[in-house]
Protein backbone atom coordinates (compact mmCIF):
# COMPACT_ATOMS: atom_id res chain seq x y z
CA UNK A 1 0.00 0.00 0.00
CA UNK A 2 1.65 3.24 -1.17
CA UNK A 3 0.00 5.20 1.65
CA UNK A 4 2.13 3.30 4.17
CA UNK A 5 5.37 3.18 2.20
CA UNK A 6 8.26 5.65 2.62
CA UNK A 7 8.12 8.82 0.56
CA UNK A 8 11.02 10.97 -0.59
CA UNK A 9 11.00 13.96 -2.92
CA UNK A 10 12.67 17.39 -3.03
CA UNK A 11 14.60 16.62 0.15
CA UNK A 12 11.48 15.69 2.13
CA UNK A 13 11.97 12.11 3.39
CA UNK A 14 9.09 10.54 5.34
CA UNK A 15 8.47 7.09 6.78
CA UNK A 16 5.03 7.05 5.09
CA UNK A 17 2.57 9.33 3.31
CA UNK A 18 0.30 9.92 6.32
CA UNK A 19 0.17 13.58 7.36
CA UNK A 20 -1.39 14.86 10.56
CA UNK A 21 -3.34 17.92 9.49
CA UNK A 22 -3.11 21.23 11.34
CA UNK A 23 -5.88 21.44 13.96
CA UNK A 24 -6.41 24.37 16.32
CA UNK A 25 -6.43 23.03 19.90
CA UNK A 26 -6.23 26.13 22.20
CA UNK A 27 -3.97 24.57 24.83
CA UNK A 28 -1.03 27.00 24.90
CA UNK A 29 -0.36 28.84 28.15
CA UNK A 30 -1.34 32.46 28.81
CA UNK A 31 1.97 33.65 27.35
CA UNK A 32 1.22 31.64 24.19
CA UNK A 33 4.02 29.17 24.91
CA UNK A 34 3.48 25.55 23.87
CA UNK A 35 3.10 23.35 26.93
CA UNK A 36 4.16 19.90 28.14
CA UNK A 37 0.66 18.66 27.34
CA UNK A 38 1.16 19.77 23.75
CA UNK A 39 4.54 18.04 23.65
CA UNK A 40 2.97 14.77 24.80
CA UNK A 41 0.12 15.17 22.28
CA UNK A 42 2.44 15.59 19.30
CA UNK A 43 4.94 13.02 20.52
CA UNK A 44 2.20 10.40 20.89
CA UNK A 45 1.33 10.75 17.19
CA UNK A 46 5.01 10.65 16.18
CA UNK A 47 5.56 7.52 18.27
CA UNK A 48 2.68 5.87 16.42
CA UNK A 49 4.34 6.43 13.05
CA UNK A 50 2.65 9.48 11.56
CA UNK A 51 5.02 10.45 8.75
CA UNK A 52 4.61 14.24 8.87
CA UNK A 53 2.98 16.40 11.53
CA UNK A 54 1.65 19.85 10.69
CA UNK A 55 1.26 21.85 13.88
CA UNK A 56 -1.84 23.70 14.86
CA UNK A 57 -1.91 27.23 13.51
CA UNK A 58 0.92 29.16 15.18
CA UNK A 59 0.60 32.94 15.40
CA UNK A 60 3.47 34.85 13.77
CA UNK A 61 2.91 38.19 15.57
CA UNK A 62 0.65 39.38 18.42
CA UNK A 63 -1.28 41.57 15.97
CA UNK A 64 -2.13 38.48 13.91
CA UNK A 65 -3.88 36.65 16.76
CA UNK A 66 -7.55 35.74 16.71
CA UNK A 67 -8.16 32.82 19.09
CA UNK A 68 -7.71 32.09 22.81
CA UNK A 69 -4.65 30.17 24.03
CA UNK A 70 -3.13 29.49 20.64
CA UNK A 71 0.68 29.14 20.44
CA UNK A 72 2.94 31.80 18.96
CA UNK A 73 6.31 31.59 17.23
CA UNK A 74 7.33 35.16 18.06
CA UNK A 75 9.49 35.39 21.19
CA UNK A 76 12.71 33.59 22.06
CA UNK A 77 10.88 32.00 25.00
CA UNK A 78 8.29 30.54 22.63
CA UNK A 79 11.08 29.19 20.41
CA UNK A 80 12.64 27.44 23.41
CA UNK A 81 9.33 25.82 24.35
CA UNK A 82 8.78 24.63 20.77
CA UNK A 83 12.22 22.96 20.86
CA UNK A 84 10.90 20.48 23.45
CA UNK A 85 8.23 19.44 20.95
CA UNK A 86 10.43 19.18 17.88
CA UNK A 87 13.04 17.20 19.82
CA UNK A 88 10.37 14.78 21.07
CA UNK A 89 8.92 14.27 17.59
CA UNK A 90 12.36 13.67 16.06
CA UNK A 91 13.11 11.01 18.67
CA UNK A 92 10.55 8.83 16.88
CA UNK A 93 11.75 9.52 13.34
CA UNK A 94 8.82 11.71 12.33
CA UNK A 95 8.99 15.14 10.72
CA UNK A 96 7.15 18.25 11.91
CA UNK A 97 6.34 21.53 10.13
CA UNK A 98 5.16 24.68 11.90
CA UNK A 99 2.02 26.21 10.40
CA UNK A 100 2.52 29.99 10.20
CA UNK A 101 -0.72 31.84 10.88
CA UNK A 102 -1.98 35.41 10.71
CA UNK A 103 -5.73 35.57 11.32
CA UNK A 104 -6.37 38.85 9.52
CA UNK A 105 -9.98 39.93 9.91
CA UNK A 106 -11.02 36.68 11.66
CA UNK A 107 -10.29 38.17 15.06
CA UNK A 108 -11.54 40.65 17.64
CA UNK A 109 -9.96 43.56 19.55
CA UNK A 110 -10.07 41.45 22.74
CA UNK A 111 -7.38 39.22 21.17
CA UNK A 112 -5.35 42.21 19.97
CA UNK A 113 -4.96 44.40 23.01
CA UNK A 114 -7.82 46.60 21.85
CA UNK A 115 -6.57 47.09 18.27
CA UNK A 116 -8.82 46.41 15.31
CA UNK A 117 -8.07 43.35 13.20
CA UNK A 118 -6.49 44.15 9.84
CA UNK A 119 -7.51 42.98 6.38
CA UNK A 120 -7.03 44.02 2.75
CA UNK A 121 -10.30 45.99 2.99
CA UNK A 122 -12.76 47.03 5.68
CA UNK A 123 -15.25 44.21 5.07
CA UNK A 124 -16.79 42.71 8.20
CA UNK A 125 -17.02 38.90 8.46
CA UNK A 126 -20.35 37.30 9.26
CA UNK A 127 -21.07 35.61 12.56
CA UNK A 128 -19.41 35.79 15.96
CA UNK A 129 -15.75 36.25 16.79
CA UNK A 130 -13.86 32.98 17.40
CA UNK A 131 -14.78 31.42 20.76
CA UNK A 132 -16.80 34.52 21.68
CA UNK A 133 -20.51 35.27 21.79
CA UNK A 134 -20.07 38.71 20.26
CA UNK A 135 -20.33 39.72 16.60
CA UNK A 136 -17.30 40.08 14.39
CA UNK A 137 -16.06 43.64 13.99
CA UNK A 138 -15.28 45.58 10.84
CA UNK A 139 -11.52 45.28 10.31
CA UNK A 140 -9.18 48.11 9.48
CA UNK A 141 -7.94 48.15 5.88
CA UNK A 142 -4.17 47.84 5.72
CA UNK A 143 -2.32 50.92 4.53
CA UNK A 144 -0.17 50.27 1.50
CA UNK A 145 3.08 50.71 3.41
CA UNK A 146 1.94 48.26 6.12
CA UNK A 147 1.73 45.30 3.75
CA UNK A 148 5.51 44.70 3.55
CA UNK A 149 5.54 44.54 7.36
CA UNK A 150 3.08 41.62 7.27
CA UNK A 151 5.34 39.88 4.75
CA UNK A 152 8.25 40.46 7.15
CA UNK A 153 6.23 38.87 9.96
CA UNK A 154 6.04 35.63 7.96
CA UNK A 155 9.74 35.84 7.10
CA UNK A 156 10.79 36.32 10.73
CA UNK A 157 8.46 33.60 11.96
CA UNK A 158 9.98 31.16 9.47
CA UNK A 159 13.44 31.96 10.83
CA UNK A 160 12.25 31.35 14.38
CA UNK A 161 10.55 28.08 13.41
CA UNK A 162 13.76 26.74 11.92
CA UNK A 163 15.64 27.89 15.03
CA UNK A 164 13.12 25.89 17.07
CA UNK A 165 14.07 22.73 15.19
CA UNK A 166 11.13 22.41 12.85
CA UNK A 167 11.78 20.47 9.65
CA UNK A 168 9.93 23.14 7.71
CA UNK A 169 7.00 25.56 7.73
CA UNK A 170 3.55 25.63 6.25
CA UNK A 171 2.26 29.08 5.29
CA UNK A 172 -1.44 29.22 6.13
CA UNK A 173 -2.95 30.70 3.00
CA UNK A 174 -6.45 29.31 3.42
CA UNK A 175 -9.67 29.27 5.43
CA UNK A 176 -10.43 32.98 5.25
CA UNK A 177 -7.32 34.26 7.04
CA UNK A 178 -5.03 37.08 5.91
CA UNK A 179 -3.55 35.59 2.72
CA UNK A 180 -6.87 34.08 1.65
CA UNK A 181 -8.49 37.48 2.21
CA UNK A 182 -6.20 39.00 -0.41
CA UNK A 183 -7.03 36.15 -2.81
CA UNK A 184 -10.80 36.67 -2.44
CA UNK A 185 -12.23 39.57 -4.45
CA UNK A 186 -15.35 39.71 -2.26
CA UNK A 187 -13.13 40.70 0.66
CA UNK A 188 -10.25 42.37 -1.18
CA UNK A 189 -11.72 45.55 -2.61
CA UNK A 190 -8.44 47.43 -2.92
CA UNK A 191 -7.71 49.67 -5.88
CA UNK A 192 -3.90 49.61 -5.62
CA UNK A 193 -1.57 46.88 -6.93
CA UNK A 194 -2.90 44.45 -4.29
CA UNK A 195 -6.46 44.45 -5.61
CA UNK A 196 -8.56 44.54 -8.76
CA UNK A 197 -7.07 42.00 -11.18
CA UNK A 198 -6.39 38.31 -10.64
CA UNK A 199 -2.67 39.09 -10.72
CA UNK A 200 -3.07 41.74 -8.04
CA UNK A 201 -5.19 39.51 -5.80
CA UNK A 202 -2.35 36.97 -5.87
CA UNK A 203 0.44 39.49 -5.26
CA UNK A 204 0.48 39.48 -1.44
CA UNK A 205 0.39 35.68 -1.17
CA UNK A 206 3.20 35.36 -3.69
CA UNK A 207 5.27 37.93 -1.80
CA UNK A 208 4.85 35.92 1.41
CA UNK A 209 5.85 32.67 -0.31
CA UNK A 210 8.90 34.33 -1.87
CA UNK A 211 10.00 35.73 1.51
CA UNK A 212 9.64 32.38 3.28
CA UNK A 213 11.38 30.50 0.47
CA UNK A 214 14.34 32.84 0.86
CA UNK A 215 14.59 31.75 4.49
CA UNK A 216 13.62 28.08 4.38
CA UNK A 217 14.17 26.91 0.79
CA UNK A 218 11.87 24.70 -1.30
CA UNK A 219 12.47 21.53 0.74
CA UNK A 220 11.17 23.22 3.91
CA UNK A 221 8.35 25.46 2.65
CA UNK A 222 4.73 24.47 2.12
CA UNK A 223 1.69 26.59 1.28
CA UNK A 224 -1.86 25.73 2.31
CA UNK A 225 -4.68 27.06 0.12
CA UNK A 226 -8.43 26.41 0.20
CA UNK A 227 -9.91 27.82 -3.03
CA UNK A 228 -12.99 25.64 -2.56
CA UNK A 229 -14.05 24.62 0.93
CA UNK A 230 -16.96 23.59 3.09
CA UNK A 231 -17.79 26.42 5.49
CA UNK A 232 -21.39 25.65 6.45
CA UNK A 233 -21.91 25.25 2.71
CA UNK A 234 -19.72 25.49 -0.37
CA UNK A 235 -17.46 28.56 -0.44
CA UNK A 236 -15.21 29.24 -3.42
CA UNK A 237 -12.96 32.01 -4.66
CA UNK A 238 -14.59 34.23 -7.27
CA UNK A 239 -12.83 33.91 -10.63
CA UNK A 240 -11.75 30.45 -9.46
CA UNK A 241 -10.39 29.05 -12.71
CA UNK A 242 -8.55 32.26 -13.60
CA UNK A 243 -7.03 32.43 -10.11
CA UNK A 244 -5.77 28.84 -10.26
CA UNK A 245 -4.48 29.26 -13.80
CA UNK A 246 -2.39 32.26 -12.72
CA UNK A 247 -1.43 31.40 -9.13
CA UNK A 248 -0.18 27.85 -9.54
CA UNK A 249 2.38 28.54 -12.32
CA UNK A 250 3.56 31.60 -10.39
CA UNK A 251 4.19 29.43 -7.31
CA UNK A 252 6.12 27.02 -9.51
CA UNK A 253 8.27 29.83 -10.89
CA UNK A 254 9.05 31.06 -7.37
CA UNK A 255 10.40 27.62 -6.53
CA UNK A 256 7.66 26.34 -4.21
CA UNK A 257 7.45 22.55 -4.35
CA UNK A 258 4.80 21.62 -1.74
CA UNK A 259 1.15 22.63 -1.96
CA UNK A 260 -1.47 21.64 0.63
CA UNK A 261 -4.98 21.86 -0.84
CA UNK A 262 -7.42 22.02 2.04
CA UNK A 263 -11.19 21.96 2.26
CA UNK A 264 -11.45 23.15 5.91
CA UNK A 265 -13.27 20.02 7.00
CA UNK A 266 -14.46 16.81 5.41
CA UNK A 267 -16.96 14.45 6.96
CA UNK A 268 -17.90 12.66 3.74
CA UNK A 269 -16.44 11.75 0.37
CA UNK A 270 -18.96 14.13 -1.20
CA UNK A 271 -17.38 17.08 0.62
CA UNK A 272 -13.90 16.05 -0.51
CA UNK A 273 -14.87 15.61 -4.15
CA UNK A 274 -16.80 18.88 -4.31
CA UNK A 275 -14.04 20.93 -2.61
CA UNK A 276 -10.36 20.02 -2.31
CA UNK A 277 -10.66 16.91 -4.49
CA UNK A 278 -12.07 19.08 -7.25
CA UNK A 279 -9.21 21.55 -6.74
CA UNK A 280 -6.61 18.76 -6.87
CA UNK A 281 -7.92 17.84 -10.31
CA UNK A 282 -7.67 21.46 -11.45
CA UNK A 283 -4.20 21.98 -10.00
CA UNK A 284 -2.47 18.72 -10.93
CA UNK A 285 -2.11 19.48 -14.69
CA UNK A 286 -0.33 22.73 -13.72
CA UNK A 287 1.70 21.35 -10.80
CA UNK A 288 4.14 18.42 -11.18
CA UNK A 289 5.34 18.77 -7.59
CA UNK A 290 4.08 17.58 -4.19
CA UNK A 291 0.36 17.86 -3.53
CA UNK A 292 -0.94 17.25 -0.03
CA UNK A 293 -4.69 16.70 0.34
CA UNK A 294 -7.24 14.11 1.38
CA UNK A 295 -9.04 15.44 4.46
CA UNK A 296 -9.43 12.06 6.17
CA UNK A 297 -10.18 9.97 3.10
CA UNK A 298 -10.72 6.27 3.90
CA UNK A 299 -7.45 4.42 3.22
CA UNK A 300 -8.69 2.70 0.06
CA UNK A 301 -9.87 6.01 -1.42
CA UNK A 302 -6.63 7.71 -0.36
CA UNK A 303 -4.66 4.94 -2.06
CA UNK A 304 -6.54 5.53 -5.30
CA UNK A 305 -5.79 9.27 -5.20
CA UNK A 306 -2.10 8.34 -4.87
CA UNK A 307 -2.01 5.62 -7.54
CA UNK A 308 -3.92 7.89 -9.94
CA UNK A 309 -1.10 10.42 -9.55
CA UNK A 310 -3.36 13.11 -8.10
CA UNK A 311 -2.05 13.38 -4.53
CA UNK A 312 1.34 12.56 -2.98
CA UNK A 313 0.63 12.87 0.75
CA UNK A 314 -2.70 12.38 2.54
CA UNK A 315 -3.89 14.60 5.40
CA UNK A 316 -5.81 13.21 8.34
CA UNK A 317 -7.30 15.44 11.02
CA UNK A 318 -10.14 14.07 13.12
CA UNK A 319 -9.11 10.45 12.52
CA UNK A 320 -5.68 11.10 14.04
CA UNK A 321 -7.13 13.26 16.81
CA UNK A 322 -9.33 10.32 17.85
CA UNK A 323 -6.73 7.63 17.05
CA UNK A 324 -3.10 8.45 17.88
CA UNK A 325 -2.32 4.93 16.63
CA UNK A 326 -4.08 5.60 13.33
CA UNK A 327 -1.24 4.22 11.19
CA UNK A 328 -1.16 0.93 13.13
CA UNK A 329 -4.93 0.55 12.87
CA UNK A 330 -5.08 1.05 9.12
CA UNK A 331 -2.11 -1.31 8.77
CA UNK A 332 -3.78 -4.10 10.75
CA UNK A 333 -7.38 -3.34 9.83
CA UNK A 334 -8.42 -2.58 13.41
CA UNK A 335 -11.57 -0.45 13.75
CA UNK A 336 -11.03 3.26 14.28
CA UNK A 337 -12.40 5.09 17.30
CA UNK A 338 -15.05 7.49 15.97
CA UNK A 339 -14.39 11.18 16.43
CA UNK A 340 -16.75 13.15 18.62
CA UNK A 341 -16.61 16.88 19.46
CA UNK A 342 -15.95 16.21 23.16
CA UNK A 343 -12.47 15.05 22.17
CA UNK A 344 -11.55 18.70 21.59
CA UNK A 345 -11.70 19.28 25.34
CA UNK A 346 -8.53 17.30 26.04
CA UNK A 347 -5.10 16.79 24.48
CA UNK A 348 -5.15 13.01 24.30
Amino acid sequence: MLLLEPFSKYGLALKNRVVMSAMTRNFADHDHNPTDLMRAYYERRAAHDVGLILTEGTIIHPLGDGYPNVPYIYTDEQVEHWKHITDAVHTHGAKIFCQLWHCGRISHPDYLGGALPVAPSAVRPEGNAPHMQVPMVTPRALEHDEIPHIVDMFREAAKKALAAGFDGVEIHGGHGYIIDEFFDSRINQRTDEYGGSVENHCRFGLEVVKAVLEVAGPDRTMLRISPSRDMRGLYEWPDLQEMIAYLVPQLDQLGLRMLDISCARSDTLDIYHTTSGKMVRMVRPLWPHIIIAGASLPPDKAEKEITDGLVDLITYGRFILANPDFVKKITTGEPLVPYNPDMRNTLY
